[in-house]
């Protein structure tokens, strides 16, 4: 399990903070936040989870369990008690469970743009994993990079990494192990959801929610009209906030799925006032 560390780049604060990513990314694209913190005193962790960025892709049954018990472990050996817990997309799926299953290592615990804010089974179908294999595998860079463009409202050519990684990946000969852990975490996603587990949270929440986000997984695999109503993340949001206890909501217009990224001030000063 491949990790990145920053110390405080200031006076420390005696506080850690764990940025958890999503499925299409990587613990790299936290740089902008990771220095951030840091410049406020806090200690920053960001793992790859398995499967992902530079940890190993094993061909395993994957869980949202096993990649907060492996975080918890992580946060042993680098003798961190305590620490709020940032999640973006999938890694807010992963942020809930965490937070669920260690609510004694979560001092807060922050949702950007979480994935899982609906429960998909309820309207995709289940998928074959040799199919969602067969799809990775078939995706050319062109249509990742699409793909990767609908996240943002306004794009910059400077987020092109983001689906540049891919392309390169599938160059090599590890592309077919890295797609099965793609389709087998994409089935860890759709078969584990998260939504109903909000009402039993028991720490102080901070939803992020970029407005013009409209991000679902499997959505192309939705019908027609399915697709009209998933990932409505301006509802789901505030349907969010209202079930977690105590939860605070910062909405922010005009941006997309990742909100750390397309609008970085937004973000930092959001977190940053939360914890503080």
């Amino acid at each position: 399990m491949a990790y990145f560390e920053v110390p405080p780049s200031g006076p420390s604060n005696g506080r850690a903070v764990l940025l958890l990513h999503g499925k299409n990314f990587w613990g790299a694209y936290w740089e902008g936040p990771a220095r951030a913190l840091s410049a406020a005193g806090f200690r920053v962790i960001v793992p790859d989870q398995l499967g992902f960025g530079k940890s190993s892709k094993p061909d395993i049954h994957y869980s949202f369990d096993g990649f907060a018990s492996n975080t918890a472990r992580l946060l042993d050996a680098l003798g961190v008690r305590r620490a709020v817990v940032v999640g973006h997309s999938m890694g807010g799926m992963l942020a809930v469970r965490f937070a669920r299953n260690y609510p004694e290592r979560t001092e807060k615990l922050v949702l950007e743009n979480p994935i899982g804010l609906e429960d998909y089974r309820f309207v995709i179908p289940p998928i074959p994993l040799e199919q969602l294999y067969r799809d990775e595998l078939e995706q050319t860079p062109e249509a990742y990079l699409d793909y990767i463009r609908h996240y943002f409202v306004r794009w910059d050519s400077k987020w092109e990494g983001l689906a540049e990684v891919r392309a390169r990946i599938a160059l090599s000969g590890e592309f077919p192990r890295w797609a099965r852990s793609s389709a087998l975490t994409y089935q860890m996603i759709y078969q584990q959801p998260v939504r109903h587990e909000l009402p039993l949270i028991a720490v102080p929440t901070l939803l992020i929610i970029g407005q013009a986000d409209r991000t679902a997984v499997g959505k192309r695999y939705a019908s027609a009209e399915a697709k009209k109503t998933l990932g409505d993340y301006p509802a789901l949001g505030r349907a969010a906030a209202k079930d977690i206890p105590g939860a605070k909501l910062v909405e922010i217009p005009g941006v997309g799925h990742i909100p750390h990224l397309e609008a970085e001030p937004a973000f930092e000063r959001a977190l940053l006032d939360f914890l503080r």
